[in-house]
């Protein structure tokens, strides 16, 4: 068997490798290169990102809880679209510092961010409730009520 080096076919399962033994040759887990995709994203799209948001929904409605630690709720805007979408956004800044200060490390995300939910037909969109409470955002979606299962009943046919 000869080893293939460089072949040219794309049907080739090995199209662009340096060798039949070697597959992978090149490829890395660990390689620290940028995605290209992201290159134009700016540096605080990891805000976007670290918004985690729970969706429960009880019998009589849907919960939404997020994580906004740090912000007051004068920050966050909440916005119905269409009566069909849930917006959460809002914006985190990032701390100034004086001038004969520097940063150790910066960990904390800052930045806009901004979720959508699209809203189940059962939506009482009129009657959205939200509260901030020890940087916890609570949207509360009231669900409409579902009619009671319909109950039968013998009708007699007279003469």
């Amino acid at each position: 068997m000869a080893l293939i080096r460089g072949s040219n076919s794309l049907f080739d399962p090995f199209f662009g490798s340096s060798s039949i033994l070697e597959p992978f040759d090149g490829f890395s887990l660990f390689d620290r290169r940028p995605f290209v995709g992201f290159a134009n994203f700016p540096h605080d799209i990891s805000s976007v990102a670290n918004t985690r948001v729970d969706w429960v929904e009880t019998p009589e409605a849907h919960v939404f809880k997020a994580d906004l630690p740090g912000l007051k709720k004068e920050e966050v805007k909440i916005h119905v679209e269409d009566d069909q979408f849930l917006s959460i956004s809002g914006e985190r800044n990032k701390e100034q510092v004086d001038e004969k200060d520097s940063f150790r490390r910066v960990e904390r995300s800052y930045g806009k961010f901004h979720r959508q939910f699209r809203l189940p037909e059962n939506s009482k969109v009129q009657e959205i409730a939200a509260k901030m409470e020890n940087g916890v955002l609570t949207v509360t979606v009231p669900k409409v009520e579902i009619a009671k299962e319909a109950q039968v009943r013998n009708v007699e046919i007279t003469s």
